[in-house]
């Protein structure tokens, strides 16, 4: 069987979910405005943090901002405004002054959705044949239609980031959706079979398993469903739970895919960082985004 996006969709469990804003709390903070929102997701009250500049005109890129895991069951789309210790700095008031609308949602058993334990939602989906990673991919792709829906967002300039969690959110979002226009990831390609081999997939939480994946597809197999749209891959050398042999696989995997989309593979590869991001990484994502977003 061809492993493609209809193909990846099925084996995640995907779902097309409606989505509805139900309430906007507007938060001025001189340069750029923070947006409080809450909406429907298949019928299901969600948080989403929204930043933007302030002044604009016209219609504006957007970037759709999936965050991290790291233990941090109660932070979830706060991410964005607050940060992580893994950041260099909270992301929102940079791309909003940089001029981009970004959104962030909270994922499943995260932030105000954090009302069962990852354990307990991830054991009861696979019971039914079903992933929590294919409920997330499901919010996080009606949180993109509702991106595309603003009147300030062009539709056809949206890209996708994310680091950790957020980067496998970002680029499996990507794969499967082309209304991504470029993804920016951090810190989480790899080679799963490889991660296994090593005994690095443990430090990965139960979220992220996707039942017979890997009987047909891996990490580069999954990141060349985007070509030939722009992808950036960023990764620490040092990084224990993407060890640099799974990552030399997956890329060497994913390459062929952008042989006649040269320029439109970025690979920034850190020596002796661990899993964070790097001031390295900030300067080439806002370059990335900025070369293809506008």
């Amino acid at each position: 069987m061809t492993f493609n996006a209809e193909r990846f969709r099925a084996l995640l469990g995907f779902e097309q979910r409606s989505v509805v804003e139900t309430d906007r709390q507007i938060e001025d903070h001189g340069d750029y405005v923070v947006e409080y929102l809450r909406m429907q997701i298949g019928g299901q009250e969600v948080r989403g943090i929204l930043t933007r500049p302030a002044e604009n005109e016209g219609k504006l890129p957007a970037i759709l901002y999936g965050h991290s895991h790291g233990g941090g069951y109660a932070i979830g789309a706060r991410e964005l405004l607050d940060g992580r210790e893994y950041l260099v700095g909270p992301l929102g008031p940079v791309f909003a002054r940089a001029g981009y609308v970004t959104l962030c949602i909270d994922m499943p058993i995260f932030g105000e959705r954090a009302t069962v334990s990852e354990s307990a939602a991830a054991k009861a989906l696979l019971w039914h044949g079903k992933s929590l990673f294919g409920e997330m991919l499901s919010d996080h792709a009606a949180a993109l239609t509702y991106l595309a829906r603003r009147d300030d967002v062009d539709a056809k300039r949206i890209g996708a980031f994310g680091l950790s969690m957020g980067c496998v959110l970002s680029y499996w979002l990507a794969a499967i959706d082309d209304r991504i226009a470029a993804v920016a990831h951090l810190c989480c390609f790899a080679d799963f079979r490889t991660m296994i081999e090593l005994g690095a997939h443990d430090g990965h939480g139960i979220y992220l398993t996707v039942p017979g994946l890997l009987r047909e597809a891996d990490g580069g197999t999954i990141a060349a469903l985007i070509a030939p749209r722009p992808q950036l891959i960023c990764v620490g050398e040092a990084d224990h739970l993407s060890p640099p042999l799974a990552v030399q696989r997956a890329w060497a995997e994913l390459q062929p895919a952008y042989a006649e989309a040269q320029g439109k593979l970025e690979l920034v590869s850190e020596p002796g960082v661990g899993h964070q991001e790097t001031p390295r990484m900030r300067e080439a994502v806002l370059a990335f985004f900025g070369k293809w977003l506008g």
